[in-house]
């Protein structure tokens, strides 16, 4: 994904460029007007005391684009930015960053819905992988995958928690044919020539049982134990 770099760094213009558009009594730009900077890039917009401020459109030479709101030079509200490789984000700013609530939309399709701060994926959000139309429903923390979460796939699900990036812990899959396998994500084996353990390597899933569909969560509970033929048949 595009994080905070020159192609989102915008000149401050004080006095810098060309500009057309309304001044105040003390000679700063102040109201509607349109600046071309030295490095080329372009705004038109609102001003206030010489700050771009206000409702605005901020072009840079790259071909990115940002439309939305100002305050003192800074991306500060609501605000659209069109990055250079075909990505956007659309959404909440604070300070110049991604902040709040907003959608981001990556060069390859796929789509991040949810909470940021300062950046970064943060909070509760929602990411639909393009490709295979699965989607992760769940907490994030700093941009990774983290908390309690659902991974969404065509014909089957995953409930439980995740630890950076990775599922880790008990768990459930739930299958559309009507059942369920209880289980736990434990880390994997390291070989016993590698002298550090590598922090790329995924947890492996280990299954406890199958049950029918049950209303169970993993938060700390033991799973349900499956009913037996007599028992059902008696009620």
């Amino acid at each position: 994904m595009s994080d905070l770099s020159e192609e989102e760094s915008e000149e401050a213009e004080a006095d810098l460029g060309e500009y057309d558009g309304e001044r105040n009594s003390e000679g700063e730009r102040h109201g509607r007007g349109r600046a071309r900077l030295p490095n080329g890039d372009t705004y038109d917009g609102e001003y206030e005391r010489g700050f771009r401020s206000g409702q605005g459109t901020y072009r840079f030479k790259n071909g990115a684009r940002y439309t939305g709101e100002y305050l003192q030079n800074k991306k500060h509200g609501k605000g659209v930015f069109f990055y250079p490789d075909g990505s956007k984000y659309e959404g909440d700013w604070v300070d110049d960053q991604r902040h709040g609530f907003g959608e981001y939309t990556y060069a390859n399709g796929d789509i991040y819905t949810g909470e940021w701060l300062n950046h970064n994926r943060h909070g509760q959000g929602t990411y639909v992988y393009k490709d295979t139309g699965s989607k992760y429903v769940g907490g994030w923390v700093n941009g990774i995958q983290e908390g309690q979460a659902e991974l969404i796939h065509l014909n089957h699900r995953f409930k439980g928690k995740f630890l950076n990036g990775h599922p880790a812990g008990p768990g459930k899959y739930v299958f559309d044919i009507g059942c369920e396998q209880h289980g736990e994500y434990v880390p994997s084996e390291q070989d016993e020539e590698e002298e550090e353990p590598s922090l790329l390597a995924e947890p492996k899933w280990k299954a406890l049982e199958i049950t029918k569909l049950t209303l169970w969560t993993p938060h700390g509970e033991n799973p349900p134990a499956p009913r037996d033929a007599s028992q059902v048949a008696a009620e």
